[in-house]
């Protein structure tokens, strides 16, 4: 085992906990730095997990010399801004999903990757879930087609609180976050580019300013089609399922379970090392930095799923 890799954790909200609970099963890796807002208590959570150095400012993680990578699970509008600023501190990075909420700030994100060469990753989770990664492989094993993928998200928002039932400073996004996740799997689960893409979306939040539910077709050059709905409307039940109808199958995807058409378990236990999908993600970010190559989910691989989100903005905005 080459030296420790020190993390800083960025985000002390209920997904930096889930990282938090991730890295500890990962070997030769140490968070050494915390820093979120003093309502997050990060001194509280710190305490829990070990971590000598808590701050409030991304800027004293980035002074602290023994940090050798940051990750980053703060609100999507701080995204691409604290990312290039971990890269400029010469800090390999992991942004949470979305890598940023507009098209030019994750370009920029991608132009200063090359130009340092570090590991910058994108929280692209669904890549890592056992269940997606099960289907991902009978698809390289030339076992699976693809024709269509039938995916929903929903959530019950329609007031701004976070997974944990805490009043959100940001405002969540269909289109940027959520849609994210089902516009990159498609195009890399049917294993071509995203060739026709169409969107139209619900009325508009009179407080939160943004639609509250949304849907989605994709069409990649392999033929396969996608049907997305999303919403935040929707009391129950809560989270996204994906539908995979293939030539040889159908399989529902619900995180990191997997089960066939017929609703029949599929053991994906020995797909990977874990069944945690943010484990298996973490692992590949620190894997990439040990070995000093590019990681799956990188921020150059995920991009054409933000130029897809672009082209569906302009399509919503009228442009």
């Amino acid at each position: 085992m080459s030296k420790p890799v020190n993390i800083a954790l960025v985000g002390a909200g209920a997904f930096g906990i889930k990282h938090l609970d991730a890295l500890k099963a990962i070997d030769g890796v140490r968070v050494v730095s915390l820093a979120s807002r003093p309502e997050d208590k990060p001194e509280e959570v710190a305490a829990k997990y070990g971590i000598g150095h808590v701050a409030h400012d991304l800027a004293d993680c980035l002074a602290r010399p023994e940090v050798d990578a940051v990750i980053l699970t703060t609100p999507t509008p701080l995204h691409a801004a604290q990312g290039m600023a971990c890269l400029k501190a010469g800090k390999h990075v992991m942004i949470e999903i979305p890598l940023a909420d507009s098209l030019a700030d994750a370009e920029a994100v991608v132009a200063l990757q090359q130009q340092t060469g570090l590991v910058a990753m994108c929280g692209h989770t669904r890549r890592f879930n056992p269940s997606h990664q099960w289907v991902h492989n009978k698809i390289k094993a030339g076992q699976f087609t693809i024709q269509q993928m039938d995916v929903q998200t929903y959530f019950f928002r329609r007031t701004n609180i976070n997974a944990l039932g805490q009043p959100r400073c940001w405002t969540d996004h269909l289109l940027w976050h959520h849609a994210a996740h089902t516009v990159d799997l498609f195009a890399y689960q049917a294993g071509g580019a995203i060739v026709a893409a169409n969107a139209m979306q619900g009325p508009i939040h009179p407080t939160l300013g943004i639609a509250m539910d949304m849907s989605i077709q994709l069409k990649a050059s392999t033929g396969a089609i996608c049907t997305l709905s999303l919403s935040f409307n929707n009391d129950g039940p809560l989270g996204t399922f994906f539908r995979y109808i293939g030539d040889s199958g159908t399989y529902i995807a619900r995180y990191d379970d997997l089960v066939d058409g017929k609703e029949q378990a599929i053991d994906v236990s020995t797909v990977d090392v874990s069944m945690n999908g943010i484990e298996l993600q973490d692992r590949e970010f620190v894997a990439a930095i040990r070995e000093g190559r590019e990681p799956n989910a990188s921020v150059g691989k995920v991009l054409p799923c933000y130029q897809t989100l672009h082209a569906l903005e302009q399509q919503l905005n009228g442009r």
